[in-house]
């Protein structure tokens, strides 16, 4: 009975594994490139088209996962983020992550449909919207940041991220538009 019970663990660590790697091929194959196929991914990967579509039936079912766990990364990272550096990095160095799901988005847009985009925009927006509101709030209970703005005005502001298009000029443009961003939400800034 030991072995089997050892062997079960041991098998779902192993479909564990193969389902992180599936979804770690499938955000770099479809951030490169949005209309990367399954069999690209599963060779990616590094496993076969039949253990891909065990994990993941549809190509539709393997995007939502890649999106909602680049959603709970970006929502997970905003504590871990104020646990090392002040409220006001914290923000900025969340708001490069930021940047970086709004880059892999750009690959994700193709692939995701009309419908589904606007399913798991609904499901991403609370949480985002609370990691947002933990950062501002740190941000002002030690005066950094200004304490009139919400963190629905502020995932508005930074809106632009998903319109930059991914190109050589991706990373600058983005960088220096959230350095404006980060200089209008500083408590100091001379435009409250």
């Amino acid at each position: 009975m030991r072995s089997q019970e050892a062997g079960g663990r041991a098998v779902r660590r192993d479909a564990e594994r193969n389902r992180a790697l599936i979804i770690g091929a499938a955000r770099t194959a479809l951030e490169a490139d949005g209309n990367a196929s399954m069999h690209a991914i599963a060779k990616a990967a590094g496993v076969g088209q039949g253990t891909l579509y065990r994990h993941f039936p549809t190509r539709e079912a393997l995007v939502m996962t890649v999106h909602r766990n680049d959603v709970q990364d970006l929502v997970d990272a905003a504590p871990a983020l104020l646990a090392k550096h002040p409220p006001a990095v914290a923000l900025r160095r969340w708001f490069d992550r930021l940047a970086q799901y709004g880059r892999i988005k750009h690959g994700l847009a193709n692939a995701l449909h009309t419908a589904m985009h606007a399913e798991l925009a609904e499901e991403g927006y609370g949480p985002v919207v609370t990691a947002i509101g933990s950062l501002l709030e740190a941000g002002v209970r030690d005066g950094t940041l200004r304490e009139d703005i919400t963190p629905e005005e502020v995932l508005l502001l930074v809106g632009f991220l998903w319109r930059i298009a991914p190109d050589a000029t991706w990373q600058d443009r983005t960088r220096r538009l959230l350095d404006i961003t980060m200089d209008a939400l500083r408590a100091e800034s001379p435009n409250p």
